[in-house]
């Protein structure tokens, strides 16, 4: 893996679909060897900032910015480093665990070495080894999205993007995914989960409390609910609400 220290900076994004303004000058500066939580319900502009963030969409208004190792680089110096997981993930229901992995070894252009011990250590971490010639249209929901990160991973990527990778798995599940998720932080990648879960903010290392494409509060979890005297997220959320 890339020893690149990879930081995004979010500045004044607006984004407006006709009447729709989805982002309204929203800011955010997302750092290296952190997991970021973007929090906030559905429709509050979550899949627009990651998809502008990846290049997907162009902003109505604002700028987004790269530092590679301290120093500003266009995305494309950076895009081989990032792997997104979207939150609709489209994976092949006929092809199974192992030829998933295969497929996406060859997209990425892996060598044959490099692949098989990745492909060996993303089986036993995420325990679906034993799932190798399953489809994965026969998948329950927490191995899909398991499935979902290895292929995202075997690129060994400095940025990981997650759309909101837990909707619609068991809590068992959603556990498991998150001992995945802080397992990356520990090999230094940056990490920016979306998430309509308030009980996932405490997970995250800073967290960007969202609501109809603004920004209405971020910082360290537990500091920032004791600086807005609530003891959880759906407190300071309920409470920002009233205040808009």
């Amino acid at each position: 893996m890339s020893q690149s220290s990879v930081s995004i900076f979010v500045k004044g994004i607006r984004k407006a679909f006709g009447a729709t303004m989805a982002l309204d000058g929203i800011t955010m500066a997302f750092s290296s060897g952190t997991m970021h939580g973007v929090i906030g319900p559905e429709g509050t502009g979550k899949t627009t900032l990651m998809r502008i963030v990846l290049g997907l969409l162009k902003p109505t208004a604002g700028t987004i910015e790269f530092n590679r190792d301290g120093e500003r680089v266009d995305f494309e110096a950076v895009r081989p480093g990032v792997a997104y997981m979207p939150q609709s993930q489209s994976l092949y229901p006929d092809l199974s665990v192992g030829e998933h992995l295969d497929f996406f070894s060859a997209l990425y252009g892996l060598p044959d070495n490099i692949y098989r011990k990745r492909r060996e250590d993303l089986l036993r971490i995420t325990r679906l080894g034993e799932f190798i010639d399953r489809p994965a249209g026969q998948l329950s929901g927490g191995m899909y999205k398991k499935l979902g990160l290895m292929c995202a991973l075997l690129r060994s990527p400095n940025v990981m993007l997650l759309d909101e990778p837990t909707t619609g798995v068991d809590p068992i599940s959603r556990r498991e995914f998150w001992e995945l998720i802080y397992g990356l932080l520990d090999q230094g990648i940056l990490v920016i989960i979306t998430t309509a879960y308030m009980d996932e903010a405490e997970r995250c290392g800073n967290v960007h409390l969202m609501e109809n494409g603004k920004v209405v509060a971020e910082g360290e979890p537990r500091k920032l609910l004791e600086w807005e005297g609530v003891r959880s997220f759906d407190e300071l959320f309920l409470k920002r609400s009233r205040h808009e």
